[in-house]
């Protein structure tokens, strides 16, 4: 009973919820990277590149030639899938700039500290030999003037 309630307790706290919002919206624009790299930056990188389709862009295990990726699926051959690989490190790029931009922003946002105000002051100048003593001083340890406020 005991640990169901602290267990209770650590859910219901708000780093927790907040985890599991940021959680579920990552999970929601990693999708969204996802579709904006495969529907429409590969497709014009493949354009750009001479028409390459990035998914079909395979080595056959078996050594046999397969027109695509699906055809060497088919057959059950076994495939170093390098062209998924180059989509998946564009939408990590992507992901992790966009990523950048908003802690970016979010850093920009913050309130900065105010200044510290400056410390009040511990030592004063004799005004007859110019020495640095204590600002409690009623007497220059150097020169042994009388010292005025």
């Amino acid at each position: 009973m005991k640990m169901l309630k602290e267990f209770r307790e650590f859910a219901i706290k708000g780093n927790v919820v907040d985890l599991a919002t940021a959680v579920v919206i990552g999970g929601a624009f990693g999708k969204i990277v996802s579709s904006f790299v495969n529907d429409i930056i590969m497709p014009a990188i493949s354009l750009l590149t001479g028409k390459i389709d990035f998914a079909n862009l395979f080595v056959s295990l078996d050594g046999k030639t397969y027109q695509t990726l699906a055809d060497a699926k088919a057959a059950g051959a076994s495939t170093l899938n390098y062209g998924n690989f180059i989509v998946t490190v564009v939408d990590f790029i992507i992901i992790a700039f966009f990523i950048f931009l908003v802690i970016k922003q979010i850093n920009k946002m913050k309130k900065k500290p105010a200044p510290a105000p400056a410390a009040a002051p511990t030592e004063k100048v004799c005004p007859y030999c110019q020495s640095k003593v204590s600002i409690k001083a009623v007497k220059c340890p150097f020169c042994t003037s009388e010292l005025r406020d």
